[in-house]
């Protein structure tokens, strides 16, 4: 059987392919001559499968998007406070071009927006980096996450530079604050060859499944972020990645994401899937208008909005069952599903409602795909709450869900036959 998504897709770029408002970033040369009716849409999930319909295939430059990742990067190695010194996350409300600088200090208000990004990229490597050692960093950093070899698109490099007299009047603001030590025109040439970087659709969409995966690029394995890292930055990307336009993306869409004047948008859902879209015409915030529209129809179908309210966990305690009879007597507490906060707490309630009578208690997790960080550590208290009330708790984990399961009295849970 084929797999229905890219149908579903090709369904989605062409309803949305109608639209043709906007016009490609002007104010770049290189860029206005792109053909403004390209357009792809990408989907890759947590485990590596790539779904990509229309001009997906399509390189072009990352430019702003690269702002997010580069952010992750001055993160990773600085940490989280040392960057926070020099950039805030708070959302400006302005323009991604406007000099929204805090009036005392002089710091960003967010990496986001160009003040803020300019100022993160001069802090990756630390102060005694070379502009060419920051942008192999940045580069290499991109490659990792695309899971290949990315190449840079010298033409808009320097039809970048040819009119980036704002960004060098930001760079030399921030310099006069501090904020960056080096030469601003340095910083802001090795800036504009990070945005210049090509990608495709399919590239930004394993990119943003890289953090949708908590940091690790589903394709190779390989480890580009950390959790704590990945929670960070999809946070300020939620908040601050869609410029002016952020309160109505989080309203309407629900997805941490980070567009570019190339025309790309990305969005990253954790735990599930990253997405890409990439259609040059762009609004006036200076986001792709097919992107923001393919986002919201793909928001709304799939129910991936963030504050999506899920289902309650009614099930998770799925049966219970007596063995034996007498002294020898178990109670069996069948659990199932992936239990989180909400079904771990059920689990407890249950508990605490109908005690077992039975001296003998079993815990089945067959039926569990996964327990979340929580609620692990609440059945475990549960467990040893048991414990305390007399009963001899066992359990039965064939597939490992629960390992080292010890209720925190130093003895670990014995184990059971999945056949009792």
């Amino acid at each position: 059987m084929d797999s229905p998504v890219p149908d579903y897709l090709t369904e989605v770029a062409q309803a949305c392919s109608a639209t043709r408002t906007g016009e490609p970033a002007t104010y770049i040369p290189e860029l206005a001559t792109v053909d403004p009716d390209l357009f792809g849409v990408a989907m890759a999930t947590v485990d590596g499968t790539l779904y990509s319909v229309g001009d997906a295939r399509r390189e072009f430059t990352i430019q702003s998007i690269s702002k997010a990742f580069v952010y992750g990067l001055a993160v990773r190695e600085l940490g989280h406070e040392a960057v926070l010194a020099k950039v805030d996350v708070e959302p400006s409300g302005d323009p991604f071009d406007e000099l929204s600088l805090e009036p005392t200090t002089g710091r960003p208000r967010n990496p986001m927006i160009n003040a803020g990004a300019i100022t993160t990229h001069a802090l990756v490597g630390g102060p005694d980096a070379s502009p060419m050692g920051r942008f192999e960093a940045i580069h290499g950093l991109l490659c990792d996450l695309a899971g290949r070899e990315l190449a840079v698109d010298d033409d808009v490099w320097r039809s970048e530079m040819d009119t980036a007299h704002r960004n060098l009047a930001i760079a030399h603001l921030l310099r006069s604050h501090d904020i960056i030590t080096d030469s601003p025109e340095d910083v802001v040439s090795a800036y504009a060859r990070q945005c210049s970087v090509l990608v495709t659709a399919e590239d930004l969409a394993m990119m943003a499944a890289t953090l949708a995966n908590a940091g690790v690029q589903p394709v190779t394995g390989k480890r580009v972020f950390g959790g704590g890292q990945v929670r960070h930055l999809l946070s300020v990307m939620l908040t601050c990645g869609m410029y002016d336009s952020a309160g109505d993306w989080v309203s309407s869409v629900g997805i941490p994401a980070k567009s570019g004047v190339g025309g790309g948008i990305i969005g990253a859902l954790p735990g599930q899937v990253g997405i890409a879209t990439f259609s040059p015409r762009l609004d006036a915030h200076g986001n792709s208008v097919r992107g923001v529209e393919v986002f919201e129809r793909l928001s709304r179908d799939m129910g991936l909005h963030l504050m999506e309210v899920a289902p309650p966990a009614r099930s998770v305690v799925h049966a219970t069952r007596v063995v034996g009879s007498g002294e020898d007597a178990v109670r069996v507490f069948e659990l199932s599903g992936t239990i989180g906060f909400t079904g771990a707490e059920r689990v407890l309630r249950r508990l605490a409602e109908d005690p077992p009578a039975e001296r003998l208690v079993a815990v089945d997790l067959g039926g569990v795909h996964s327990l979340e960080g929580p609620a692990r550590v609440m059945l475990l208290e549960a467990i040893r709450r048991l414990r305390l009330d007399g009963h001899e708790v066992y359990l039965i984990d064939t597939e490992g869900v629960l390992p080292d399961a010890d209720p925190g009295d130093g003895r670990l849970l014995e184990q059971l036959p999945a056949e009792l």
